[in-house]
């Protein structure tokens, strides 16, 4: 099992870079005016978001869930862990609004701004922090 632990942490923090980088590329999306740049931006966020962000999304909850199923006598009772999950659904949301953003941006109907997304981009933060300490803290 500590082999399915390594692997799930692995793709959460590879989950989490591409949660983090996406709405970056929006925000300088967002701020671009010439073709060029717009399409290039299209072609870099499709790859982030297809590549890497939907593989590591599928893995982490793959082996979270794999986790849980597996030592389920344990978890019944682990408050923590519920409450952590209860901060993952916020979470699988905001990976799914980035793909429809996605495809907002590819046709080219964006009506957010620049500092829209720089604000969106903090969301993922606020929940990593709260995960991670539950997970580690256990506080109850």
């Amino acid at each position: 099992m500590l082999w399915v632990k390594a692997f799930h942490i692995i793709s959460i923090i590879t989950w989490f870079a591409a949660l983090f980088y996406l709405p970056r590329l929006f925000v300088y999306h967002a701020m671009s005016n010439d073709k060029t740049s717009v399409e290039r931006f299209k072609i870099m966020e499709r790859k982030l978001y297809r590549g890497i962000m939907m593989p590591s999304f599928i893995l982490a909850t793959a082996l979270g869930a794999w986790m849980v199923i597996d030592g389920w006598a344990f978890y019944a009772t682990q408050y923590w862990l519920h409450a952590k999950l209860a901060l993952v659904i916020p979470l699988i949301v905001y990976h799914f609004y980035c793909g429809h953003l996605l495809a907002v941006f590819k046709q080219d109907k964006n009506t957010h701004s620049h500092i829209f997304y720089r604000w969106f981009n903090e969301f993922p933060v606020l929940l990593l922090v709260a995960i991670v300490i539950l997970v580690v803290v256990r506080p109850f």
